[in-house]
């Protein structure tokens, strides 16, 4: 069965909108680990819209699964992980108006910058996944950099308008998938999957964990957060049967 990282940004969306002290997102992780997730994922942006460099802190102390820190390549942020030593961190790209991340990370023309702190990732023990597109240069290109897992932009699949449009986005991450295994990295992946969408991705065979954040935190208002992360969990195990 695949496994389940769980987002919890969210979580602190909401304490932040007050600034105050609650939902606290750490509690929020250890419902989810005793739900049955498998790791637990944040995202410490530079401009700290919701996680604070307090969770991130007291999540590695916290965390009995695996703690994945999201992040952009922002020598604040990278201080950061290597201090905090999260068992992986993510590369995404960022820009301070989007709402949420809007593409994959290009490794391609970024490449030196992204070689260059993967491997102070990795000096430090830590695993490095990178968010891109389910693009075979792109793939290729973060196998060269040193990355131990790339996890492939799920985004477009979750935003088509058509069955056409979602079916031809499943074939680019499935034929995605099978290249990056065939060139020897580990594949994730992640964005914008829901309780509806969540099955297919599941049917690809190769990857190993899908990040899911938004919509389990949003079911979770009205169902409770265990029970929100037990129902993905299900729909996950029943995609592998």
């Amino acid at each position: 069965m695949k496994k389940l990282g769980v987002n919890i940004d969210h979580i602190a969306t909401i304490r932040q909108a007050r600034r105050g002290e609650k939902p606290d997102p750490v509690y929020a992780a250890v419902i989810c680990e005793l739900a049955g997730c498998d790791s637990i994922v944040c995202h410490l942006r530079e401009d700290r819209r919701h996680i604070q460099d307090r969770d991130v802190y007291l999540l590695k102390k916290v965390v009995k699964t695996r703690l994945n820190l999201e992040m952009a390549l922002a020598e604040e942020i990278i201080k950061i992980a290597l201090d905090v030593k999260p068992d992986q961190v993510t590369l995404v790209p960022e820009k301070r108006e989007e709402l949420t991340t809007e593409g994959g990370l290009d490794v391609v023309k970024n490449f030196e910058k992204i070689k260059n702190s993967v491997k102070r990732f990795k000096d430090a023990g830590i695993k490095v996944s990178l968010f891109i597109e389910p693009d075979e240069k792109q793939i290729l290109t973060s196998k060269e950099a040193g990355a131990d897992f790339i996890e492939l932009h799920t985004g477009r699949y979750a935003d088509a308008k058509t069955e056409e449009e979602a079916v031809a986005e499943l074939q680019k991450i499935s034929k995605a998938t099978e290249y990056g295994l065939s060139i020897g990295i580990r594949v994730n992946a992640g964005h914008g999957l829901d309780y509806h969408n969540t099955a297919d991705i599941c049917r690809i065979k190769g990857i190993e964990e899908l990040n899911i954040g938004y919509s389990i935190i949003g079911r979770a208002v009205f169902v409770g957060l265990e029970r929100a992360v037990k129902e993905m969990l299900e729909i996950i195990r029943r995609a592998g049967e």
